[in-house]
């Protein structure tokens, strides 16, 4: 959930996993992943056999659909809720969920009409209809949680406009508006169950219309039962027992003896391999899917000598892409060259055009242009989340073929510091280049553009003082680029939008506020009494196809 006023998410992904007969997956746990794991375990209440366990080493906060903010409590949520759109599974088509139809927008591009589903209920039997939807939205903006400003920087009004009728006035044209009602915490949520007002939140409550109830929410387990009442698709599964483990190692042990069902992320790199290796042996099932996560580096613009285009433009030119795929994620992701990955249709590979990968020739020259030699150095100092074992190994990598390729005239420095402390800390200029990620709010090629080259107040001459840019920690400032981010959210022709996104990835590439470095792939293992394990391409795990046999 990437660096900007949102909140960058430092994203790894979900996982599943399984519970056999309760006394022998406690023997099975205390063996082999500790006490902490057995504890949850403990806690799944009976009648496993007939339910399915996911297990992932995510940490989840809140489960309150106008505060979560992070990519595990989306998942979570994207199962427990409905939103008003969503997408038709295996592809990217945008689809009513509780709408019954595509929005109706009026001729200036300001005014969305949205009929709603009728005979839906809540899981607390409240009945659904357009002023629980209106309350729902309502609460998404004026509680004031993380991901407020999604829906309140877009929209001027929402109101029920009939019994079932939704009725949204934006502030300006946003093309991309039926998907950003996609995003998982603008479900529904029962009137009844929740308030609205600053800062009242339920992080360990939910109750809205989707497919599951929550049973349970507890610090290491949580339970969702089946809602019996649901209007659509029923469950293949009998219910859903998540465990939240504390390491990598627990997840990969708890999957390799079996206690566990599927392991949906994060493993470490020597983990996916030997899981890798058992599934090629038919021990286990791995199943595949092309993710929308990007990593990146963020320069910042307002830290000599990064203020020098030709500067930026050398440590562009020196990266070697496929070097870091190979080497650190051991294939595990493929290398990126624009901001906006490989999954939309408008991506453009404007790095790989202008620099390609391990240009050093051409780093040497931009740097020598700029000032720099053997005997005066660029020194690049790269900052990165300390519990990223995949970023400190991609900085070491890199000051290593510094060392090897540069000749001496380029130096990489490495530092590291806590997650929360570099996100708080980012936009305030304090690192000049840091090491991150961005898992998009929403599935449109504006949400990986807007968030990171858009500024509100700025000049090319002092960078942003306030925008998008300013939050990701680049201070880029490029009056052009707000011209096209502003047109092409306007633009409901999509051959017109792509031209539009064509030009700002050329600007991109030009100016170097950023340098994409690689794009995830998403990785499941389940065991083979296991069938409907699906990885979306719009990054949903649905946990309502998942069946034992």
């Amino acid at each position: 959930m990437g660096i900007n006023k949102q909140q960058h998410r430092i994203s790894i992904k979900p996982s599943v996993i399984k519970v056999i007969v309760l006394f022998c997956l406690c023997c099975l746990l205390t063996a082999s992943c500790g006490q902490g794991a057995n504890r949850s375990a403990n806690s799944i209440g009976d009648n496993a056999n007939n339910r399915v366990t996911i297990g992932t080493t995510l940490k989840l906060r809140t489960i309150d659909p106008a505060d979560a903010y992070e990519s595990l409590s989306g998942q979570l949520l994207r199962n427990l809720g409905d939103t008003l759109y969503t997408y038709e599974s295996g592809t990217t088509k945008l689809i009513p969920h509780l709408a019954t139809a595509m929005p109706k927008v009026s001729q200036d591009g300001l005014t969305y009409t949205i009929p709603l589903r009728q005979g839906v209920i809540f899981h607390d039997d409240t009945p659904f209809n357009a002023a629980a939807m209106e309350f729902s939205l309502q609460r998404f903006i004026k509680n004031g949680g993380s991901p407020a400003m999604l829906l309140s920087d877009a929209v001027e009004s929402v109101k029920a406009t009939g019994e079932y009728e939704l009725t949204f006035q934006l502030k300006k044209p946003f093309a991309a508006f039926p998907s950003l009602l996609t995003f998982s915490g603008m479900c529904a949520v029962s009137p009844k169950a929740y308030e609205i007002g600053e800062g009242k939140f339920k992080p360990d409550t939910f109750v809205g219309t989707g497919r599951y109830k929550l049973a349970k929410y507890g610090s290491d387990s949580l339970k969702f039962d089946v809602f019996d009442k649901y209007w659509g698709e029923k469950p293949l599964n009998q219910g859903i027992d998540l465990l939240l483990l504390s390491s990598s190692s627990n997840l990969f042990n708890t999957f390799r003896t079996g206690a566990i069902d599927v392991a949906y992320l994060s493993l470490d790199v020597d983990q996916f391999r030997s899981l890798d290796e058992g599934a090629k042996k038919g021990k286990w099932q791995e199943i595949a899917g092309e993710s929308s996560t990007v990593s990146y580096m963020t320069l910042n613009m307002k830290s000599q000598p990064l203020d020098k285009l030709e500067v930026r433009q050398a440590i562009a030119a020196a990266m070697d892409r496929p070097l870091i795929n190979d080497r650190v994620l051991r294939g595990q992701g493929q290398p990126l060259y624009s901001l906006i990955p490989t999954t939309f249709d408008v991506q453009k590979p404007i790095f790989k055009e202008l620099y390609g990968d391990a240009n050093t020739a051409k780093a040497k020259e931009l740097l020598t242009k700029a000032g720099y030699s053997a005997t005066n150095p660029f020194v690049l100092q790269i900052w990165y989340p300390s519990a990223s074992t995949k970023r400190a190994l991609v900085a070491s990598t890199m000051e290593a073929l510094a060392k090897l390729k540069m000749d001496g005239i380029m130096q990489v420095e490495i530092n590291s510091v806590e997650g929360p402390t570099l996100l708080q800390n980012i936009e305030k200029g304090i690192y000049p280049a840091v090491l991150v990620d961005w898992y998009a709010d929403f599935f449109d090629a504006d949400n990986y553009i807007q968030p990171f080259l858009d500024c509100a107040t700025g000049s090319a001459a002092g960078g942003c003082e306030k925008g998008a840019s300013q939050g990701q920690g680049s201070f880029y400032y490029n009056d052009r680029v707000n011209q096209l981010i502003d047109k092409q959210r306007k633009e409901p022709n999509p051959q017109t939008r792509k031209a539009l996104f064509a030009e700002i990835q050329d600007i991109l590439g030009q100016d170097v506020p950023f340098i994409p470095l690689w794009q995830d792939k998403d990785y499941t293992f389940a065991q083979n009494s296991i069938t409907g394990v699906r990885l979306e391409p719009t990054q949903s795990f649905p946990f309502w196809f998942l069946k034992k046999q």
